[in-house]
């Protein structure tokens, strides 16, 4: 009894870091800047319903501004040039990105195709 109250905070932090690991190992980057009608009909469009599908689950969006640093512990191959650029990131590192929002289905199939490219592992739904 003793030696398993003694493991207990172990095994409690243990699953907070694994928790919190997975949530933040992957994210979608959306590079963007006031006045883009592309970013702004992305939010219009996709926005509201991101973190609720598969995708917003797999990599919570995180914003940034073109014209503003990264954000800490996130390295792109290059930087961006137009608005919105999407980037996924795995542990804060690139792992593909999609420039320009031409539209919706364009969006889904782009962001599915670099989900795609993850580990297995990394590429399941957290909810599913």
């Amino acid at each position: 009894m003793i030696n398993t109250l003694k493991s207990l905070p172990l095994v409690i932090a243990g699953a907070i870091l694994f928790s919190t690991q997975a949530f933040a190992e992957v994210r979608l980057l959306m590079i963007e800047q006031n006045g883009c009608p592309y970013c702004d009909k992305w939010h219009a469009e996709i926005g509201g319903i991101y973190d609720k599908t598969s995708e917003g689950r797999i990599a919570p969006l995180q914003l940034a501004n073109l014209f503003e640093p990264l954000p800490t512990g996130v390295e792109i191959k290059s930087p961006a040039v137009y608005t919105p650029t999407f980037i996924l990131l795995n542990n804060g590192k690139e792992v593909g990105r999609v420039e320009g929002y031409p539209g919706d289905e364009f969006f889904w199939f782009r962001i599915d195709k670099m989900i795609a490219t993850l580990p297995a592992d990394l590429q399941k739904d957290p909810q599913s």
